[in-house]
């Protein structure tokens, strides 16, 4: 899903995210809820490593969520009144890209750690890797990539399971 959120990550900045940069995008995290998540670089590396190129000079936020709010965002923008596991919100591309701003906004991923830790439960994956698929899979919607239609779907799922690979992780989509 992908909708404009303005100052998302400056939000995240100014709330107590910290940000890691590294080849590629420059992420900003913000934990809203307790509970384990990848450590932020590992977060920037997953995003980085499926945005490729086009995250080069780019900010990504990443903010954790509770059941409650991912049903709200959840039935706001996607009309599906129950919580997720990640939604993308692209950023609004900017009016003139500034002298001095290196890194312009993609855009934010909203996961909730709990649903992902019951579909890693229940689809016998580590939590670790399901969190790698949800940023990767996240990070290609703002990349462009959908899966509405059929054809796009597969070459999404293309996409995400090449990424997976090279980051060591299987094939999400095999039980």
């Amino acid at each position: 899903m992908r909708r404009t959120r303005r100052a998302g990550v400056a939000r995240a900045a100014a709330a107590g995210g910290r940000s890691a940069a590294g080849s590629g995008v420059r992420l900003e995290l913000q934990r809203r809820v307790r509970g384990w998540s990848p450590p932020q670089a590992e977060l920037a590396r997953w995003a980085s490593a499926a945005l490729g190129r086009a995250g080069a000079g780019r900010e990504l936020g990443v903010c954790t969520v509770g059941p409650a709010e991912s049903a709200r965002l959840n039935a706001r923008y996607r009309g599906r009144d129950r919580p997720t596991n990640v939604l993308s919100f692209a950023a609004a591309p900017p009016p003139l890209r500034r002298e001095g701003h290196a890194w312009q906004p993609l855009g934010e991923l909203v996961i909730c750690p709990r649903v992902l830790r019951t579909e890693a439960r229940a689809q016998d994956k580590t939590l670790r890797a399901h969190w790698a698929h949800l940023v990767v899979h996240g990070a290609l919607h703002l990349a462009g990539y959908h899966h509405e239609r059929a054809a796009d779907a597969r070459r999404m799922e293309r996409r995400e399971i090449a990424v997976l690979r090279r980051l060591g992780f299987a094939n999400p989509y095999r039980s």
